[in-house]
């Protein structure tokens, strides 16, 4: 390929790319770019290579939301959730500017490393919930009015369980008592479906436990109207990492 059709071509990603968000060799497979131009484009600096197949262009400071859209073409079901979803609706609990985001997803995934180096984050995949409703998997994802649209998160309903799930591994329980404090005003129907369908029994309980604590909702009323999967009629007992025993019983 001759020096003008390149021109050519790196003006056009120039000019229809949008910026904010690093690409792959399939997007730029759109433009004519084969993998073999966009290594000539990274050695001329018109490119910047972010990790193999990965490019951005030159001093483009593309934000979480950026690196997220990209990702989220790779993984079914990409979300932010859990504690960060949560602390982007306003439920935060001493948050850092470094503070690691939580994502899920729909399928096992390894973060890449271009990725985690710019923005602390891990992944969580796990059948947390029996879509019995499968609209309800859509409906309790959201998108707030200032993130880009390829961007969703979990409502606070959805948000918590996820959170509660990973008290004892990767979020401590004491951090998730207090997060559960500035929760307020949960849609009642929302969370009766996503208690109903939700897998994980410590998680169910937890909020159980949480709830009646906080009188966040009454428990009785709710457990009257849906069917919470709570487990068997014993309680539910667990060493956590950080060696407390964790004790709930069936209904909070």
């Amino acid at each position: 390929m001759n020096k003008k059709p390149r021109h050519q071509v790196i003006k056009r990603l120039q000019a229809e790319l949008p910026r904010g968000a690093p690409f792959d060799l399939n997007i730029l497979a759109q433009f004519g770019v084969s993998p073999q131009l966009a290594a000539q484009y990274a050695e001329a600096g018109w490119l910047v290579r972010l990790a193999q197949g990965v490019y951005a262009f030159p001093n483009d400071n593309f934000d979480v939301f950026g690196a997220l859209k990209l990702i989220k073409q790779r993984v079914p079901g990409l979300h932010i959730g859990g504690k960060s979803a949560l602390a982007l609706q306003g439920v935060r609990h001493n948050l850092g500017s470094r503070d690691t985001w939580v994502l899920w997803g729909d399928r096992r995934y390894a973060l890449p490393a271009w990725f985690t180096f710019r923005f602390p984050a891990r992944y969580c995949h796990a059948r947390l919930f029996d879509w019995q409703v499968p609209a309800l998997a859509t409906k309790t994802l959201t998108t707030p009015p200032d993130m880009p649209d390829a961007i969703e998160m979990a409502c606070p309903e959805r948000a918590v369980l996820e959170m509660l799930y990973e008290v004892g591994v990767k979020q401590s329980l004491e951090e998730a008592r207090n997060l559960f404090d500035g929760l307020r005003s949960p849609r009642k129907e929302v969370l009766g479906q996503l208690l109903s369908c939700c897998t994980n029994v410590k998680a169910v309980r937890l909020f159980l436990t949480h709830a009646r604590e906080t009188k966040l909702v009454d428990v009785d009323a709710l457990l009257s109207e849906y069917p919470v999967r709570t487990g068997s009629a014993s309680r539910w007992m667990s060493r956590l990492d950080d060696g407390t025993l964790l004790s709930l019983r069936p209904h909070g």
